[in-house]
């Protein structure tokens, strides 16, 4: 039995604090009144003096500040508060006649001036509206902040043929992407499951113009599916039940850096027909308005089907298919890598013995003919978790062929088990799911272990596939 779902409503969220400075105590109350009604918590200041003490006391996210108060400018305050944090968000609220002072104070920082007198609803709208963009501000940079991380890290390793052949590829892509201005052409990343092609998607944001900007990876295939329209073009406040506030979509949330669609093969077809409308016309709307947004993300998908295929036989639109693949990269699997297997082997390994402290000193014969002979349907994934574990549970010197666990049996490439030629993509994709399903005696969580997948992908194939 399947645990429930936990609702928007049931989640603890932390209560926002606002700073409201402002001389007319009429007028305070009843804002401070609406204001606590949705939910904020509202510390009130008639002069500067006290705006300054409630201030430092409580460390507002948002501070509401009037233009003229008895002692002095509301510009000065925002002065001092945007030099101690110049991140804290600053609502003025000016008269008429006070136009100067509000456009002084959005030199100064201000998020945004309200003209009075304010009507409650459109100032709790304002007010939510700086706190929506202030939050996606702060997941933008830290996305970017990770990302870069994550690209200065990546490797993408490998000499043999095909892999120069895709890294010339990449050299080739990048020069067309390095113009700021023009939202170069989508790439369509092919492979099977665990082969690398998310490595090349950050290959292709690191080296393009765009590599100070968000790199938003999406995994179509564990995306919820009744929230997965919401998930990628963002919904508007009371859109549907429970969606209490307005969200940004992941689409939007990629702005002008990389959207990378992961695994294109399994989003529904009825949402294929919105996301070829915003590789057309470069716009989208969210969920619950008819408002058309720009998109400027550069578009980058993935997938381990033969969609071509699937178009063929309806199940993927072909329009959009074509839209896709304006230029296209085949990611080759491991077992056709053979130049690369040591290579990556020893490079996983050293890389486990140095995060750890332990001592690698390389492999046995008899391990590196096993590592060799492996069919690795899970791909460079499941050799990488797989050496992890070796080099965890060895400690020190020489990995054997007893510690990496393969079976001779299961390591020959040439055995009757293994996948005829004439394959289509779908079909060795079932075959190799059904030989991890047998050798694990339909344990999905080592299966998908072995694959190189999430349990929730393999539970999805296990389904597609009537397993």
């Amino acid at each position: 039995m399947s645990e429930p779902l936990i609702t928007s409503a049931e989640v603890p969220v932390l209560e926002k604090k606002i700073l409201l400075v402002e001389d007319e105590a009429v007028f305070a109350k009843a804002v401070k009144k609406h204001l606590e009604r949705a939910g904020y918590k509202v510390f009130l200041a008639g002069d500067l003096e006290i705006a300054r003490r409630e201030f430092n006391e409580h460390a507002p996210d948002l501070i509401l500040l009037d233009m003229r108060l008895p002692d002095g400018s509301g510009l000065d305050l925002l002065t001092e508060v945007k030099s101690s944090n110049a991140n804290i968000a600053v609502l003025v609220m000016s008269a008429y006649g006070e136009l100067e002072d509000a456009v002084s104070a959005m030199k100064l920082g201000a998020s945004d001036y309200l003209k009075k007198p304010i009507d409650l609803d459109e100032l709790l709208l304002n007010v939510e509206k700086v706190f929506d963009k202030n939050e996606l501000t702060q997941k933008l940079t830290y996305s970017v902040k990770r990302e870069q991380h994550a690209t200065e890290t990546v490797e993408f390793l490998g000499e043999c043929k095909k892999i120069n052949d895709v890294r010339g590829q990449v050299e080739r892509i990048s020069k067309l992407s390095q113009s700021g201005s023009i939202i170069p052409p989508t790439v369509l990343i092919l492979g099977e499951t665990g082969a690398g092609k998310d490595v090349v998607a950050r290959l292709l944001h690191a080296t393009s113009s765009r590599y100070e900007k968000p790199f938003v990876h999406v995994d179509c295939a564990s995306l919820p599916k009744d929230l997965i329209e919401s998930e990628l073009f963002g919904h508007e406040k009371g859109a549907f039940t429970n969606a209490h506030v307005a969200r940004t979509g992941l689409i939007e949330a990629a702005e002008d850096g990389v959207l990378f669609l992961d695994e294109i093969g399994e989003l529904p077809l009825d949402l294929q027909s919105k996301l070829l409308a915003v590789l057309e016309r470069r716009t989208l709307r969210k969920v619950g308005t008819t408002q058309e947004r720009p998109v400027a993300a550069w578009i980058i998908a993935a997938t381990n089907r033969d969609i071509e295929t699937l178009a063929e036989k309806g199940e993927f639109r072909q329009d959009l298919y074509y839209r896709l693949n304006v230029i296209s990269l085949s990611m080759p699997a491991l077992r056709e890598r053979d130049d690369d297997i040591l290579l990556l082997a020893n490079h996983f390994a050293a890389q486990t013995s140095r995060r750890y402290g332990l001592e690698f000193e390389g492999f046995t014969d008899e391990a590196s003919d096993v590592l060799q002979d492996y069919a690795w349907p899970g791909n460079v994934r499941e050799m990488k978790h797989l050496i992890e574990r070796a080099v965890l549970l060895n400690g020190s010197g020489l990995l054997d062929a007893d510690i990496l666990g393969l079976d001779k049996k299961e390591s020959v490439k040439a055995s009757e088990n293994e996948m005829n030629e004439d394959l289509t993509l779908g079909e060795a994709e079932l075959h190799l799911i059904k030989q991890a399903l047998e050798r694990t005696n339909r344990n999905v969580s080592k299966a998908s272990r072995e694959l190189g997948i999430t349990r929730m992908a393999l539970r999805y194939r296990i389904k597609k596939y009537n397993l």
